[in-house]
Formats: C-alpha cells, sequence, structure tokens
C-alpha cells in the first residue's frame, strides 16, 4: 500500500516537473520569440546602419587640389559585399567568420570555444575571445540599436546579458537582412584606425584607391586591422602590421582561397603606403586650420567637410628640410631649441608653417606659430618707425644715441641701454634702425606716443595685448609669429592691413555648393603709401648694411628686421622679397636663454636658405621702396638737420671743456 502511495507521488512529480519544464521552455521561446520580432520591427533598413560615427570628417586639401591631411572620423559608405574586392571579402571571413553563409547569426561552438580559451589563458569567461560571428559583431556594432552614449558605453562590456541579448538581435538581423546585407553594414562601420571607418574610408587612407581595387597583400593588411586597428595601423607601425598581414595570408591559405605560390609571392611583395598616407606633412598648418574654421565645420562637425586651403607642400617640405639642415649644423643633437617658421604671400596666403621641430606625428601639437606668445625684442620697432614716418619723420631725421633717462610719472626713471653698450651720437632714424639702436626707438616712442605706436601695431594685425610703457619700443609686450609676420606683410602691401589667410572654402564631400568662404576683401589702409615706401627702405637697408646682413641674398633686394628679447630668451627674423614674407622665431619653452643666438643669427641663416629656394627659379625683382631723399620730396619734408648736428657737437665740446677745467686733462 506504501509503495503503491509512493510510486504515484514520484509519478506526480515527475509529470509536475516534466510539466513545469516544459512550460519554462514554452515561456522562454515566447519570450525569446517575442524578443526577436521586437529587434525583426525596430532593425531600420540597411542603409541606415551604415555610417556608424558620432562625429564627421575633415579633409584637407592644398592649393593644387591634392588631400595633404585629414582629420575627425573618415567614413565613405559607397562599399556593399557586392562590389568589394573579392580577395578583400575572402580575407575578412578567413579572419572574422569562416562559416558566416553557414550559420543563423550565431555560432555556439565558437562562443563556448572562446570561453574555454579565456577560461585557460587565466581571464573571465567573456574577456579576450569573443567568438562572435560576423552577425553578432554587427549587433555589437550597432550596440543593440541603443544609441546614448551612457548606453553604448554598457553595451559594449563584454559581459553575459549583453551576449545573451546579442542572440535574439542577430537573429532577428538574419531574418531582416540577406548576408550580403549583414555584410555590407560590417564593412562599412567597422573601425580600421587612423581616424577610418569602413575598408572604404581606410584603403584610401592607408593605398590611396578604393577598396573594390585592393591587391591581396593589401586586402591581408586590411583585414588584418580588425584585430587591433589602433596598434597594426600601418601609419603608426608598417612593420607590425606587415606581420599581421602574414597570418592573415596563412588563414585565407588554410581555407584554400589562395595557393601556396600566392601566399609567398605577396609575403615577399607586401603591401605599401600610399605617397600620401606616408608624409605626413603640415600637421601644424591643418591643426591650424581646425581651429581657425567655424567649430560646427570642423572640429565638431556632423558632416564630412572638404576645407580647400592655402598649403603649399613644396614650401612646407623645403622649410622642414633647411630647418633640419640648420640644426645639425649649429645645434647639438641633445639642445631642446624649438623654433616656428611661418611663408606667406604679400597678400597673406599662407603657403606653410612650422610649429615645432617635432613636425612628423600627431595632431594636437603645440604649435609655436600660433600659439606661443613671445617677447619680439627689436622686430617690433618697425611700428615705431612706421608711426614716425606717417607722422612726418624723415628716414633722415637725426637723433641722438646717448645715454638717455626719461621721467616716467609714477614710476621710476627709464633708462634705455644698447645692446653693444656703446653710442654713436647723431644718428639717422634709418641709421638707428638698421644698428638696432634702442635708445633712439625709445626716444622715438616717446616723442610720438605709446599709445599711437599700440594703434598702429593693431591696425596692422597684432592682436596679443600690448603694453603702455616706453619698454614695449623694446619689444617686451609678447605677441605669436602670425600675426607678426602677417603685420610685416602689411608693410609690404602699400601699408594696408594684411590677414593671414589659410583656407579658401569650405564644403561638403559630394556636394558642388559651398559652405562659406574665407574673407579676402582688401584690408584697411593703416599708414600713408608713401611712409610704408620710406619704411621698406629701412627695413631693405637693416638687410644690407645692418644687423640682417646674413640674411642676404645677392641680387635680391631683401628686407627685413632682427629681433633679440630682453636675456636672449628669444631670437627673431621676420622678412620678406617681393613675393613672400617668411617670419622665423627660435627659443626655449621655458625661456631659458639661448647661447651665442641672436635674431641676426641663425634665425637670419634660416630665413636665407629658405627663401633661396622658394626664389630660385625666378627672375630677380626690387621692392617698391622710396629713398629718403624721394620721400622728403614727396612729403614736403624741411628740416635743417646739420643745425642740429652742429649743436650736439658744441655741447659736447662745452662738457669736455668744462671737465678739463676741473679734472685736468
Amino acid at each position: 500500500m506504501i509503495i503503491k502511495i509512493l510510486s504515484k507521488l514520484f509519478t506526480f512529480i515527475r509529470k509536475l516537473i516534466i510539466w513545469t519544464i516544459l512550460r519554462v521552455i514554452i515561456l522562454i521561446c515566447i519570450i525569446f520569440f517575442t524578443i526577436v520580432c521586437y529587434f525583426y520591427f525596430k532593425i531600420p533598413p540597411m542603409e541606415y546602419l551604415l555610417d556608424a560615427r558620432d562625429q564627421g570628417s575633415v579633409t584637407l586639401l592644398d592649393k593644387n587640389g591634392d588631400i595633404f591631411a585629414w582629420r575627425g572620423k573618415q567614413f565613405e559608405g559607397s562599399l556593399r559585399s557586392e562590389t568589394i574586392s573579392p580577395i578583400l571579402k575572402k580575407a575578412i571571413i578567413s579572419v572574422e567568420d569562416k562559416g558566416f553563409y553557414k550559420h543563423i547569426g550565431i555560432s555556439l561552438r565558437g562562443i563556448l570555444g572562446a570561453i574555454i580559451i579565456n577560461l585557460r589563458e587565466g581571464r573571465g569567461p567573456f574577456q579576450g575571445h569573443g567568438g562572435s560571428t560576423i552577425t553578432q559583431q554587427v549587433a555589437k556594432l550597432l550596440c543593440l540599436l541603443q544609441s546614448e552614449k551612457k548606453i553604448e558605453q554598457e553595451c559594449r562590456r563584454a559581459t553575459l546579458a549583453r551576449k545573451l541579448m546579442e542572440i535574439p538581435f542577430s537573429i532577428a538581423m538574419e531574418l531582416k537582412y540577406s548576408k550580403n546585407e549583414i555584410l555590407s553594414v560590417y564593412l562599412n562601420r567597422v573601425y580600421l584606425g587612423a581616424g577610418s571607418f569602413g575598408f572604404e574610408a581606410a584603403s584610401q587612407r592607408y593605398f590611396n584607391k578604393s577598396a573594390k581595387v585592393v591587391n591581396l597583400a593589401e586586402s591581408a593588411m586590411l583585414a588584418g586591422l580588425l584585430k587591433a586597428p589602433s596598434r597594426f595601423a600601418p601609419t603608426r607601425n608598417l612593420d607590425l602590421a606587415v606581420d599581421r598581414a602574414s597570418i592573415v595570408l596563412n588563414l585565407m591559405f588554410k581555407e584554400g582561397y589562395i595557393t601556396e605560390k600566392d601566399k609567398i609571392i605577396a609575403e615577399i611583395n607586401p603591401a605599401k603606403l600610399s605617397n600620401k598616407a606616408n608624409e605626413l606633412i603640415g600637421s601644424h598648418f591643418a591643426n591650424w586650420i581646425m581651429n581657425s574654421t567655424p567649430k560646427e565645420l570642423s572640429t565638431a562637425t556632423s558632416e564630412d567637410i572638404i576645407i580647400n586651403t592655402t598649403f603649399d607642400p613644396l614650401i612646407q617640405q623645403i622649410v622642414e628640410r633647411s630647418t633640419e639642415e640648420i640644426f645639425n649644423k649649429y645645434v647639438k643633437d641633445d639642445s631642446k631649441a624649438e623654433l616656428a617658421v611661418v611663408v606667406m604671400t604679400k597678400d597673406g596666403l599662407v603657403r606653410a608653417m612650422l610649429g615645432g621641430r617635432d613636425f612628423k606625428n600627431g595632431n594636437h601639437k603645440f604649435n609655436r606659430a600660433v600659439q606661443a606668445l613671445r617677447q619680439p625684442g627689436s622686430a617690433f620697432k618697425p611700428f615705431i618707425y612706421a608711426a614716425a614716418l606717417d607722422q612726418g619723420y624723415s628716414p633722415n631725421s637725426i637723433f641722438f644715441d646717448e645715454p638717455t633717462e626719461i621721467e616716467i610719472e609714477g614710476s621710476k626713471i627709464y633708462s634705455p641701454k644698447n645692446y653693444t653698450g656703446e653710442y654713436l651720437g647723431p644718428v639717422t632714424l634709418n641709421q638707428a634702425l638698421s644698428g638696432s639702436i634702442n635708445t633712439v626707438a625709445v626716444k622715438l616712442a616717446n616723442e610720438i606716443g605709446i599709445e599711437k605706436i599700440r594703434a598702429i601695431a593693431n591696425d596692422f594685425g597684432i592682436r596679443s595685448r600690448i603694453g603702455k610703457g616706453l619698454a614695449v619700443a623694446l619689444g617686451s609686450s609678447e605677441v605669436n609669429l602670425l600675426e607678426l609676420t602677417s603685420a610685416y606683410a602689411g608693410f609690404l602691401s602699400s601699408g594696408k592691413k594684411v590677414n593671414p589667410i589659410g583656407w579658401f572654402d569650405l564644403k561638403i564631400r559630394g556636394e558642388k555648393g559651398v559652405l562659406m568662404s574665407a574673407d579676402r576683401s582688401e584690408g584697411m589702409q593703416v599708414i600713408d603709401q608713401n611712409a610704408s615706401a620710406a619704411l621698406l627702405y629701412m627695413l631693405y637697408d637693416v638687410v644690407e648694411n645692418g644687423t640682417g646682413n646674413r640674411a642676404k641674398i645677392p641680387g635680391w633686394d631683401i628686407a627685413g628686421k632682427t629681433g633679440t628679447s630682453q636675456l636672449m630668451k628669444d631670437a627673431w627674423f621676420i622678412g620678406f622679397n617681393t613675393e613672400y614674407v617668411c617670419g622665423i622665431w627660435m627659443g626655449y619653452d621655458n625661456n631659458t636663454p639661448l647661447k651665442g643666438v641672436t635674431g641676426g643669427g641663425l634665425p637670419a641663416e634660416l630665413w636665407s636658405n629658405i627663401i633661396k629656394q622658394l626664389i630660385k627659379q625666378n627672375t630677380p625683382s626690387s621692392l617698391p621702396y622710396l629713398i629718403p631723399e624721394e620721400f622728403e620730396k614727396i612729403a614736403g619734408q624741411r628740416k635743417d638737420d646739420d643745425k642740429l648736428i652742429q649743436q650736439y657737437k658744441k655741447n659736447t665740446s662745452m662738457i669736455r671743456a668744462l671737465l678739463d677745467t676741473l679734472f685736468g686733462n
């Protein structure tokens, strides 16, 4: 009796368990089917899923219309699984999912195998190898269509919940799309290093050709990027990329996609980067453009923008090559000395820019040509002489170079000293600028008024803050190289303000219309044209007979000004011929004084080396200057400077006689 009761009880319990399990299975199936249906109807048409980026891209073209730099996240969405190079498709399938065309979106065998490998290697079951099919990887790339940033970060974590959710999502995609459509989404969304999203953008970035026509070696290198795109990017480490491509070739051979002969030939002749990808030129210029164009159309754009710039790669190469030659010749290998160079045309079109000695790599480097504020020293003096000439002074006006003390209300007496410690007595303004005499510059500034000088400097394009004390006359207020160089372009352009221009227009890729054009309107007239022509002569004389003599180029009219800041922390030379204006700064980032380097030394020699190469095929032309006598005739000068000199000599003789009487010979 008891046995029968127990037997019935066990039968009931067994049936209850089976009933419960069946219903749980049915419930799970219903839930699973519901989730699959939910994803099926939520998934949009394939074309909406091709672009994975949260930010657009910027392609920068040089003056010839050729690409020289990329910024942002590059993407080109025309590629499809049907149009991709067949050998590239085989390489991708060999590396990522050998059974792609056979499974229904998931591979339980692959997942279990990956878990076992991860556990053997001491990692968590879902850390490291994923065992995911291409369909599951697309699910991860789409982040289960959860677009919020925080949710996306959670989605991309290797967790059990995410893995479980990938299964119904992957099956829904297999039901919604064909295999070729799923592969097309993958080909366009996957990140492949160097800011490139999708195989088409990556192929253009690395090889300057479409992914539709890449060869076996190039296909293997591109497919090899899938494992770790930033690490294996050929622009970062080509040797590592080649080694990874060799592994891909072995996998393709193992799968029967290529012969052993094909593999050997591809290994002997690995993929090579295109010249464009390998040049890495103009990074400082590109960064300047990105920061000088509207943020919404550059650094924060959601579109794919093309910017036509003024950049000249040939001039940039001359600048970089000349810089290396000068530093290799004169500067110690362990020196931390830095420099900046700007080359522009007389109308302000910036052709080349160097923001430091490290000009080969990096998108976020410190650009000393634009970002560094340094004391210009005597390179600021032309603004004083420009103001003087504009007020009627002549290059032949006489001033006295002598120990000077100027009383400043509410401050100590200001006593400027010359760099040489010597004083020459009566000198013309032309001689004072040519020899960079400090006492005369300060006297002249005091006569004219600092406010007038500040106003002229601002009008010529100096945007940095200029001080109000007399020390401004000796270049105590900090400026950047770009604004100082463009101001000198104003001297060359008949006294008109010249704005530095780095780009012509911006447009969306694929569209003919221009979104925005740069302002190229003529600048305001800052000083009289004749005064400007007289200033050109004075700057010409600086190179011919003064401190800028090292920049001299035989047979050519060259004008410019040297500058050495207080305690020799900065050395400058800004100069021009009829075609180009070039500015050079040298110094240390930490303001350590330079040893034996002044503006008339290495900066002037580097300037000369650069300009010589720029004009070697050109015919010499004359600067449009006015000699002092011509300027005086036009301006109606009527100063009797001989009387001033005689008075100076008379006063000097009287002082000497008095000293002889008091102290003897």
